[in-house]
């Protein structure tokens, strides 16, 4: 690197100085979700992968993504990485979407769920955020080979939520994709009639389509919540109602306006750099109605509705066991110090609308 950040390749000021704001920004957030998901660790470390630890996992990673994303292209463009200006750039910028995706997939799954419930269930207890990542065993004579089994698999996936299941299979059906798309753009770069730009456009534009369609589900369901929530007179059920909203309204803004910018600019393919005729003001602002609204605001929306640390577990409660489900068993009790749900089946139901 002979010229540094001054060589000719690299990005005008202005640009450069909103890359690294908007990669500053990221790793805030890939840090503070980071740092709540050890306090919340650390609060009970009995509790298991909870709902509210897996989305601060998928937020915290979605956004440390976005950091190397954005750092890297700009010493991609001021060293002349000739891969990342190709199937690596590629790679890199689609992966953290991916994971944004997937937490609000999952976040969708588990208001689908609420929406599809039985009105007469009203025998929840505890937290949703505090509800463990897999499925309680309610057979004690099982729990020795359950042990034993974690010691291999952490995880049951027998056992997890059908819907979350299908968030599961989603996400790793994206990823597959990604990387299909990446060989793609690699073998277009030799002698065939493969466009390596095209196939990079036509991801974008799936991408797009993903985003617009989750941001409706996520209206749709939201308004039914909402809706429910609304007939219930308590305080509870109100701050619900008003984290639900604005999940709802976040979501539907934010990924709406990102996907536009997919499917009419070029602003996501930033990353072949040597290709660009940039225009700093315009490409400025669509960079940041693309990673700040696009990305930023639904993520620091998530972690500021699920700030809130579980209680401690109390000294003298028996340890659980560690085979948990997304979806809570109901006719089975969780050992918490507080109900969620009140006297009214509804309000039981609304009351664990939100991720927390």
């Amino acid at each position: 690197m002979s010229g540094g950040f001054r060589d000719a390749h690299c990005f005008p000021r202005l640009l450069l100085a909103v890359n690294l704001s908007l990669a500053l920004l990221h790793a805030l957030l890939a840090f503070l979700a980071s740092f709540q998901l050890l306090r919340i660790h650390m609060r009970n470390l009995q509790l298991g992968w909870t709902r509210q630890k897996v989305f601060h996992l998928l937020i915290g990673s979605s956004n440390l993504g976005y950091f190397i994303y954005l750092t890297s292209t700009l010493f991609a463009a001021c060293m002349g990485w000739t891969c990342w200006s190709n199937s690596c750039g590629f790679v890199f910028m689609a992966f953290p979407k991916v994971l944004l995706f997937a937490a609000f997939l999952l976040l969708l799954s588990f208001w689908v769920d609420l929406c599809h419930q039985p009105d007469d269930d009203d025998d929840y207890e505890g937290s949703f955020t505090e509800e463990p990542l897999l499925e309680k065993n309610s057979d004690q004579s099982n729990l020795a080979s359950v042990d034993t089994h974690r010691k291999c698999f952490p995880v049951r996936f027998a056992r997890v939520g059908n819907r979350q299941k299908i968030v599961i299979l989603v996400t790793l059906l994206v990823f597959t994709i990604v990387m299909a798309f990446a060989v793609i753009i690699w073998i277009g770069l030799g002698k065939n009639p493969i466009d390596s730009e095209v196939a990079a456009q036509v991801y974008l534009d799936l991408c797009a389509v993903g985003m617009l369609l989750l941001g409706g589900a996520l209206a749709c369901y939201g308004i039914l919540l909402c809706l429910k929530m609304s007939k219930v007179r308590a305080e509870k059920p109100s701050s619900e109602m008003w984290k639900v909203a604005g999940l709802t309204i976040v979501s539907v803004l934010c990924f709406t306006s990102s996907s536009c910018i997919e499917l009419l600019t070029d602003i996501p393919m930033l990353y072949q750099w040597h290709q660009q005729s940039l225009n700093d003001v315009y490409t400025s602002l669509l960079l940041i109605l693309y990673y700040f609204v696009g990305s930023s605001i639904p993520s620091a929306v998530v972690l500021w509705v699920m700030r809130e640390i579980p209680t401690a577990e109390a000294p003298g409660v028996p340890e659980e066991s560690g085979t948990l489900a997304f979806v809570a068993d109901s006719s089975i009790a969780v050992h918490h110090p507080h109900r969620w749900t009140t006297a009214t089946s509804v309000q039981n139901q609304t009351s664990r609308a939100s991720p927390i």
